[in-house]
């Protein structure tokens, strides 16, 4: 069984000061991707690129900075070596280090970070190019027979039990007619919504706004991080689910269960 999991750690070295090493070797997962790192490599310590993964053993560490310092940035930890580790390949996106792309033999996995379309659709059309970019990989990937994994932040809640307050937030980004409808096509396209597949109950947020007080303490959330699995991939998936009760983000970790060897 191979554990996945993916993180909006907003932020890793603030997320470090606030317990992440000690989380990471207590829950030990077999692949970690993160999101929002807002780091370059040469800004971080030296654990930052061989964490302990609390069984004996390291971590190896890939980053996907941007070039804007502080901002934006997706980085994959895994027990083994994936075959390959690439950008996404497109350079409006890789600029601002949205993706990364592991073969790990059995299944391709990406942690991508999808764009904040803002207020007012300020970078709508952005976000759409992503996600479109996105839909593309998938594509590319399944007709060549791979499994693949889409895990992170995708800065949409799909649908209204994807929010505690749907109708406030209409108009709003996140929860925008274009972001859904896009969502839609992705998962009407082959692909699927892995805690959907098990989960269909309301409730199950994975970020609290912090401008709100006590948002998360009254679960007053948005899910917006996901594990999209092409449908082929289906029979090898045992488990999703949200880790709310994992503190140092606005964001929670999630995770999915393959049922294959690393």
């Amino acid at each position: 069984m191979i554990r996945l999991m993916s993180w909006n750690v907003n932020g890793i070295r603030s997320c470090a000061g606030k317990g992440f090493f000690a989380w990471l070797e207590a829950s030990s997962p077999d692949v970690l991707c993160l999101q929002e790192t807002k780091a370059d490599p040469d800004q971080l310590s030296a654990e930052f690129f061989s964490p302990s993964d609390g069984r004996g053993g390291r971590y190896k560490v890939y980053w996907a900075s941007a070039k804007r310092r502080g901002y934006s940035g997706t980085a994959i930890l895994s027990k083994r070596e994936p075959r390959s580790i690439s950008f996404l390949g497109v350079p409006e996106f890789d600029e601002e280090g949205r993706g990364l792309v592991a073969d790990f033999g059995e299944f391709t996995l990406v942690s991508a970070y999808f764009p904040n379309s803002q207020d007012g659709g300020a970078r709508l059309d952005y976000k759409l190019r992503f996600c479109d970019a996105i839909l593309e990989l998938c594509d590319r990937q399944v007709a060549s027979g791979r499994r693949i994994v889409v895990a992170g932040d995708y800065n949409i809640a799909h649908t209204s039990i994807d929010l505690a307050n749907p109708k406030a937030n209409e108009g709003n980004p996140g929860y925008l007619p274009e972001e859904r409808a896009w969502m839609d096509r992705y998962t009407s396209s082959g692909y699927v919504d892995s805690l959907r597949h098990f989960n269909k109950e309301g409730g199950q947020y994975t970020w609290w706004t912090y401008r709100v007080k006590g948002a998360r303490e009254r679960n007053v959330g948005w899910r917006l991080d996901y594990h999209c699995v092409n449908e082929a991939a289906l029979p090898v998936v045992a488990a999703a689910a949200i880790h709310p009760e994992v503190l140092g983000s606005d964001h929670c970790p999630v995770s999915l269960d393959l049922d294959l060897d690393l």
